[in-house]
């Protein structure tokens, strides 16, 4: 099949969060299964200074705005190893700046105005270099508007009638809200502004259009597919999302197996597989005690996380349980991230009134976060909500072991060891029901028990290191849903 991916973000050239991590290696593993892929995005500033080699086109194309016309023009590059294309739409006064989307903590007060341009750009693109794919796979709020413009607009055009449109939502948080008056940007008519279409709540809603437009929707797991349908996780959208379920799919996203690998990962002290977890993971923890400056005691379990210290993760209640447990349990401590400054704020004071217990650095560092997730004996995520995440099956596969929340891609990737579970092999780590501190502190309790048996815990570790997190996996379901979806835009 032909497949073209319209995204805002796709690593190696941009990155905000998970929807790069996504949009970096499915094409490629879809291309590796035989398919002919595109990837079309914004060609930011960071674009050029990603390290990737970019071409111009020397293809110039005009697009409406309003009641303004505004122009472009094409540079391309490839996935590193890979034969996937990638298009880079350019236009210097929407996307020559310092971020992606947002400046001093705010959005930019034109974003819906630079993604109407962009979803637009995306169709041209599909004529200006002849790719006439069988599926546009859309991402997020800003690539709503690529299905409203084909169903509305490009209908008519006999070529564009063919294609097939698959809309992902990655994070329903995310809404594309702008105000009504922003409707005049699309250039569509104002009979498209209605409760059924594009608007939502007073506002328009480019997550909205993609959901309604889009020949189907899906999300990055099944669990997450069925909370959005929900008041607690629909962000007012449940009515849409129930309305189009017949629709509505979840494949839980993969992972890099080569960057996340415990037998070569470059930022680890020692390398380790099944055969040797117990040895190798012994020298990550104490080298990963001596940078965080704990002391090395391997008997003491050592709990790790990595993310967004904001309220979505769970980090609050985390910070909480930390203050109840510091002073009185034997239990260390190492915690990456940024966030929220009052979570920051806390988690610093947690570090300096407990500084042989609790290790925290209020940054991103690649490296810190592999030799946490390998170095910790348990990885704990207490999130609110959880799309798909990613740290969960990282640490299975480096043998550490999750303690999670059951939402989302959590609950889809993690099986509790409850004793039945044990009994049948199929544990890998701890799930807890409520996002609350008696919730999480039970479930931490239960493993910590279980760290004490060393038996169990070496069982826990080698289940979810023989897990399949491979994107390999997750490209073949998808190419079984774009046939499903193309089959029927096309009346086979």
């Amino acid at each position: 099949m032909k497949i073209v991916f319209a995204t805002s973000e796709a690593v190696p050239f941009a990155k905000t969060g998970g929807l790069a991590e996504v949009c970096g290696p499915l094409p490629v593993a879809l291309s590796r299964l035989g398919h002919e892929l595109t990837v079309i995005m914004p060609g930011y500033r960071c674009v050029r200074y990603s390290g990737q080699p970019i071409e111009p086109l020397g293809i110039s194309f005009v697009v409406p705005i309003g009641t303004k016309v505004m122009a472009g023009r094409l540079s391309a590059s490839h996935m590193p190893g890979s034969a996937v294309r990638v298009v880079f739409v350019e236009q210097d006064q929407y996307f020559d700046r310092d971020n992606l989307y947002t400046e001093g903590g705010k959005d930019y007060p034109d974003n819906c105005e630079r993604f109407v341009f962009f979803s637009r750009a995306v169709l041209e693109v599909i004529r200006l270099l002849d790719l006439w794919p069988e599926i546009v796979h859309c991402h997020d709020w800003q690539t709503g508007l690529v299905p409203a413009y084909l169903a509305l607009e490009y209908h008519t055009l006999p070529r564009y009638r063919q294609i097939a449109t698959l809309f992902t939502i990655h994070n329903m948080s995310y809404q594309g809200r702008f105000w009504h008056w922003d409707m005049i940007l699309t250039g569509l008519d104002w009979k498209h502004f209605n409760w059924r279409e594009l608007e939502f709540y007073g506002d328009l809603s480019l997550l909205k259009a993609g959901i309604v437009y889009a020949d189907a929707v899906s999300t990055v797991s099944p669990q997450y597919a069925l909370d959005i349908q929900t008041p607690e996780y629909g962000y007012g959208m449940e009515g849409v999302l129930r309305h189009r379920r017949d629709c509505l799919f979840g494949i839980l996203n993969g992972i890099d197996t080569e960057v996340w690998n415990p037998t070569t990962d470059r930022f680890l002290p020692a390398h380790y597989d099944e055969t040797n977890w117990a040895a190798g993971k012994a020298i990550c923890k104490a080298e990963l005690q001596r940078e965080l400056g704990l002391p090395q005691l391997p008997d003491v379990p050592l709990v790790g996380k990595v993310g967004r210290m904001i309220e979505q993760k769970g980090s609050d209640l985390l910070a909480k349980l930390i203050a109840d447990w510091a002073p009185r349990t034997n239990i260390q401590w190492a915690i990456l991230g940024t966030g929220v400054p009052e979570i920051e704020a806390e988690f610093r004071r947690l570090a300096a009134a407990f500084p042989d217990k609790v290790a925290v650095r209020i940054d991103f560092c690649e490296a810190l976060a592999h030799r946490i997730i390998a170095g910790a004996d348990m990885f704990v995520m207490p999130s609110r909500f959880e799309p798909c995440g990613l740290n969960q099956m990282y640490s299975m596969r480096y043998g550490t072991i999750p303690v999670v929340r059951a939402t989302g891609g959590l609950k889809d990737t993690v099986v509790d060891a409850s004793p039945e579970n044990i009994s049948a092999g199929r544990a890998t780590g701890f799930v807890f029901e409520e996002p609350t501190l008696e919730a999480l502190a039970a479930a931490l309790q239960r493993a910590c028990q279980a760290f004490r048996d060393k038996d169990l815990w070496r069982n826990l570790a080698l289940t979810g290191m023989k897990q399949d997190w491979s994107w390999e996996r997750r490209a073949q379901e998808y190419v079984r849903l774009y046939q499903e979806i193309r089959n029927r835009r096309q009346g086979v």
